[in-house]
C-alpha cells in the first residue's frame, strides 16, 4: 500500500512580508517563520509574539488550506488567537493571523 502523501503545507516557512508590521520588528528577534506539522499542528514567531498551533487541514479553490488557533505569548503576556494559512505554489504561502481582541495581519511567506 502507498504511503499517503504529506500536504504540502507541511513544514517551515519565512515569512518576509507582513501587512501590519515592517520587517524591522518581524524579524527582530530573529527570522520570522511559520512552522507546520503534518499533524494540522505547529508553531510560529514573528516580533515578540510566538505560539504554538492547533489546526484542521482542508482545500478551498484549489489549493490547500490551514485554519488555526494559536495560543502563546505577545511581550511576554498570555495571548491566543486564530489564522490561516493557504498555498500560493510550492514554495510560497500567503496566510493571515489575528491575536485575540487586538490586530490582525496578512503575510507573506516562503518555504525555508
Amino acid at each position: 500500500m502507498a504511503k499517503p502523501s504529506l500536504p504540502s503545507l507541511v513544514g517551515t516557512w519565512h515569512i518576509y512580508e507582513m501587512e501590519l508590521w515592517d520587517e524591522d520588528y518581524f524579524n527582530m528577534d530573529g527570522q520570522a517563520y511559520i512552522t507546520v506539522k503534518p499533524q494540522a499542528t505547529g508553531e510560529f514567531q514573528f516580533g515578540l509574539v510566538s505560539g504554538g498551533l492547533d489546526g484542521d487541514f482542508s482545500h478551498q479553490e484549489g489549493r490547500e488550506r490551514l485554519d488555526f488557533t494559536w495560543e502563546g505569548s505577545d511581550e511576554c503576556d498570555e495571548a491566543s488567537g486564530s489564522g490561516w494559512l493557504m498555498l500560493k505554489s510550492a514554495n510560497e504561502v500567503e496566510g493571515s493571523i489575528k491575536l485575540h481582541g487586538g490586530d490582525r495581519s496578512g503575510f507573506l511567506a516562503r518555504r525555508a
